[in-house]
């Protein structure tokens, strides 16, 4: 399965921003590539104001989000992105949506939020309630997670035992001593811990690090961006995913139960 990850610096102005995630969608498809990952919240940001993201959110029928779905609707792409979708309570959630057809034919809520290095997303940003479901792309089955959600190994774990191939991560990650490091070292763990797939795709710019990367179920990166706008493609093959595990069974070796989410 051919998969693209679509690396950008997020501008201010939504407009700019929606024509950018439709310039993406249309050269991934031209490529024939099933799956397109975008960074995190990719409406509008400015670092000089961190509270736009969240002034800025739209609903799920709003302008944004039908652009794109009108976009795709000719299309067998499914894109997968987040962006901030107000709560009804001058809040706002991050949501993760996948885009196919024209539809949005799957949702999920960010579960844990961005409180670490001095940032605090809890202050303007309510957090998912559920664990998100599996979407099938082609021959394989798609989880989803968001940025932070990489430093909590039970949701990766979860979604590998609903039977997730491939871990998808939107992600914003932020610069700052070490911070690389952690990003190279926690997308691996995942993949290999959970032998699938992780497709880690981060917004690049003046705050962010880029380096989106694609790393396989034994733990070897098959793709990555740099620090700049990118689109990068790769394949994925189901079976060796399915001779991953059968060399590297720790799925089924497990002496722990399948993770929950705590009320």
């Amino acid at each position: 399965m051919k998969v693209a990850m679509g690396q950008f610096a997020v501008a201010r102005e939504w407009q700019q921003n929606a024509h950018t995630c439709i310039e993406l969608m249309q050269q991934a498809q031209q490529a024939d590539a099933a799956l397109l990952v975008l960074p995190e919240a990719v409406l509008a940001t400015d670092i000089q104001d961190p509270g736009l993201a969240v002034r800025e959110a739209q609903p799920l029928d709003g302008p944004f989000l039908t652009q794109l779905l009108a976009a795709s609707r000719e299309s067998t792409l499914t894109t997968i992105l987040t962006l901030y979708v107000p709560d009804g309570s001058q809040r706002a959630i991050n949501a993760q949506v996948a885009l196919r057809g024209g539809e949005i034919v799957a949702r999920y809520d960010k579960l844990h939020l961005y409180d670490a290095f001095a940032m605090q997303e809890s202050q303007h940003v309510t957090a998912g309630l559920a664990v998100p479901p599996l979407l099938k792309v082609g021959e394989m089955k798609v989880g989803m997670m968001t940025c932070y959600d990489i430093r909590f190994p039970e949701l990766a774990r979860r979604l590998a035992l609903d039977g997730a191939d491939v871990l998808v991560l939107p992600s914003a990650w932020v610069r700052g001593p070490l911070k690389e490091m952690h990003w190279d070292v926690l997308v691996t763990a995942r993949a290999l811990e959970n032998t699938c797939y992780v497709i880690a795709v981060g917004e690049c710019g003046p705050r962010n690090i880029g380096s989106s990367l694609i790393v396989d179920p034994l733990g070897v990166a098959i793709a990555r961006a740099a620090e700049s706008p990118a689109l990068v493609f790769a394949e994925l093959d189901a079976q060796r995913v399915k001779s991953a595990r059968e060399r590297l069974p720790v799925l089924a070796n497990r002496r722990f139960s399948r993770p929950e989410l705590n009320a």
